[in-house]
């Protein structure tokens, strides 16, 4: 059974910093792409962005390019979010997901088989 558990949400001022974690266990996830998704009150769940488990390639939306950092440690299984530059619209349940299209960067949550139960942040003004 795959389980993804997030950290590192809060409450920050806008301009501040925070660096999510997602910890993956139950299964090898070589190949398999890993992305970060957020959903405000009212809105649909989007892309932030994504990296290949063990290529490094990335990707991000276009509103966070520049500000967030996807990255990976493979020893630990964990994917991280670092996001700098935060801004109230930023505010949002983040989640992580695992996909099971390997070597590829998709966008679109119809393409992630397994979800974390989310973090929350709040970006102050």
């Amino acid at each position: 059974q795959v389980q993804l558990v997030e950290s590192g949400g809060g409450l920050v001022q806008s301009g501040g910093s925070l660096n999510l974690s997602c910890a993956a266990s139950g299964r090898t996830f070589g190949g398999r792409p890993m992305g970060w998704f957020r959903q405000a009150p009212g809105k649909e769940r989007e892309f932030v962005a994504a990296i290949i488990w063990n290529g490094g390639t990335t990707s991000y939306a276009d509103s966070v390019k520049g500000r967030f950092t996807i990255s990976r440690d493979n020893g630990k299984n964990t994917v991280y979010l670092q996001m700098n530059g935060l801004k109230p619209e930023d505010t949002a349940v983040y989640y992580c997901a695992v996909s099971s299209r390997y070597y590829t960067l998709p966008r679109s949550s119809d393409n992630y088989d397994y979800w974390g139960q989310g973090t929350q942040v709040t970006v102050s003004s």
